[in-house]
């Protein structure tokens, strides 16, 4: 899975990508005008993987990860100047979902880019360059297609551009596509554009030490926006989760019970991230590697053994599945099959979060 940090410059974004991902990436180094983007792996906390580790005591343990990416900040306007660079957009467009850093935060040391505190401001700020950067490819390709359909009236092409004229009028609308209902066959002939509004979208609102506690409520004023298909909303304090990054894992505790922060900026982001993209994973084990493996809800179980490889899901035969819980409570495989609790599931089985799995399959 792959997240891009985005937001206005001195919202906050940077700060976040250190307190997510342990980095020690220069809160400043936006500010001269630099473009280069910010990269980190993080490895998702799973208790239960833990425990079939210890269980199996493989060579190898492999826990799922997040890909972060840390953007340049966004300059209201600048897609007038000429449109996202190749770079922002390369990057920006193969991320499952955006997170976009809002800041409430006040302090006269970091004067806000737009001259005062407004979050929801800035959310439209944010969200309508990416409307206009999603119209520039669509203008483009109808101009692509019109030449096209005067040589030839193909009947794909023809479906493309109606499409295009729809989601074009929408975006005109200042709506995002992902409020749209897409049905299959039209996500299929989309999907290669990859717009940025259809990406669903998690508003982070950079909040200050004094407000932690009251996160609750200063969410609920963004309920306009938890209310929108695809997008959600959190509210984290950046500058205090980048300090307790850097602190051991017991004065990390200790400072987080002393603020009453349950959860830390990762673990948040990890919980956020899999419900919004309604995400699940399962597990394969064995005395060579112990792995976590995700994939969207309602996957069958030939494109989740595609997941690990693409020769499984061609050559898929049957999974051998036992749940996590019923598997812990037994502690071997030996005694879950001697009480019935291995299945052999076909093609058409819903892989759910929590199987543990061994894929048959012949090439």
């Amino acid at each position: 899975m792959k997240i891009g940090i985005v937001g206005l410059p001195l919202s906050g974004k940077t700060t976040l990508y250190n307190a997510i991902t342990g980095a020690h990436v220069d809160t400043a180094a936006f500010m001269g005008g630099k473009t280069e983007a910010h990269q980190s792996v993080v490895h998702v906390p799973d208790e239960r993987l833990e425990k079939l580790n210890a269980i199996f005591v493989p060579q190898k343990k492999t826990p799922a990860n997040i890909n972060y990416i840390d953007l340049a900040g966004l300059n209201p306007g600048e897609q007038k100047k000429g449109g996202f660079s190749d770079n922002f957009l390369g990057l920006i467009r193969t991320v499952d979902a955006i997170l976009v850093v809002v800041r409430v935060f006040e302090d006269e040391n970091i004067p806000h880019p737009q001259n005062s505190i407004d979050p929801k401001r800035d959310i439209d700020l944010v969200e309508s360059e990416f409307i206009i950067s999603d119209l520039s490819i669509i203008e483009n390709r109808m101009h692509r297609l019109q030449k096209q359909l005067k040589v030839k009236k193909d009947d794909h092409d023809v479906r493309e551009y109606a499409l295009l004229e729809k989601y074009k009028a929408f975006l005109e609308d200042e709506k995002p596509l992902r409020l749209l209902d897409i049905p299959h066959d039209e996500e299929l002939m989309i999907r290669g554009y990859q717009f940025l509004t259809l990406k669903p979208l998690i508003i982070a609102v950079n909040i200050s030490e004094t407000d932690i506690g009251n996160e609750k409520k200063i969410i609920e004023s963004f309920q306009d926006r938890m209310n929108q298909k695809k997008c959600t909303v959190i509210a984290i304090s950046a500058q205090i989760e980048m300090e307790i990054q850097q602190l051991s894992e017991e004065e990390a505790k200790t400072f987080r019970d002393d603020l009453g922060i349950e959860f830390s900026a990762m673990d948040k982001l990890i919980r956020t991230s899999y419900e919004l993209l309604g995400l699940v994973s399962f597990f394969t084990v064995g005395s060579d590697e112990v792995r976590a493996w995700t994939v969207e809800k309602n996957t069958h179980a030939p494109q989740a053994a595609g997941a690990i490889h693409t020769d499984f899901e061609r050559g898929f035969i049957r999974a051998e599945i036992v749940f996590y819980d019923d598997f812990i409570e037994r502690g071997t495989m030996a005694k879950c099959k001697s009480d019935g609790l291995v299945r052999l599931e076909g093609k058409d089985y819903i892989v759910k979060d929590g199987d543990i799995i061994n894929f048959r399959f012949a090439i």
